[in-house]
């Protein structure tokens, strides 16, 4: 079992890390898709996981056309996902047990994520979770989002820490290339999309759930 340095704080992605809706959101995307008069492919939906409102926005345009109607699609999208996230919102295995941990043993959390405010303070209420974290960092926060390591550092900054001094949790791509440009220990734990051998370079470790990561990051009980 790998094991991690030592940390003073853990910065998580939000879905796909801590929120298990990445495939419900893959649902959405498909339907909506269809209904616009448009193909989704496994290759166009992963490339989307993790990107931003802008990133996506370009990606669907280079790979359907300019004709693509992104407004009306991204509204749908939320729309339905918003329904479907009304009364509950799966979180991933090993999630009340890893954050119950951190927080018996002091460390605090933070939330970075390319989701808009509303999306991730409404999903992780609905959650039971919003309460756990110092600070979450939204798309609203930033003027350059994942990729770019700025949602991190934001966050690093916000609970007074250097960003070496954090650990961070990522699903995707895009979230570990932002995480480990900031500086910090990154972890891997994959979703839907699994690392290129470039992202598993970037990580300190690829785990296969939080279960895992949680044992790696503490061998010793609490006292």
């Amino acid at each position: 079992m790998s094991r991690l340095s030592p940390f003073a704080a853990v910065v998580f992605d939000m879905d796909g890390t801590l929120l298990d809706t990445e495939l419900v959101f893959r649902e959405i995307v498909w339907d909506v898709s269809r209904t616009l008069g448009f193909t989704m492919t496994d290759d166009i939906h992963l490339s989307m996981v993790g990107a931003s409102h802008e990133a996506t926005s370009a990606l669907l345009v280079e790979a359907y056309g300019a004709s693509f109607p992104y407004s009306q699609f991204d509204a749908e999208c939320r729309r339905l996902m918003k329904g479907r996230m009304a009364e509950a919102v799966p979180v991933k295995a090993g999630v009340p047990e890893l954050l119950g941990e951190l927080r018996q043993r002091r460390i605090p959390m933070a939330v970075a994520t390319s989701s808009r405010a509303p999306h991730a303070f409404g999903h992780l209420g609905t959650a039971g979770l919003l309460e756990m974290f110092e600070t979450i960092v939204t798309r609203d926060d930033v003027a350059n989002p994942k990729p770019n390591p700025e949602p991190y550092l934001l966050a690093a900054r916000r609970l007074g820490l250097l960003p070496g001094a954090c650990l961070a949790i990522e699903d995707s791509l895009m979230g570990v290339r932002a995480a480990s440009a900031s500086g910090m220990q990154t972890v891997m734990v994959p979703d839907l999309v699994q690392p290129t051998d470039e992202v598993r370079a970037l990580c300190r470790a690829v785990m296969g759930s939080l279960h895992e990561l949680r044992a790696a990051a503490f061998a010793t009980p609490v006292a």
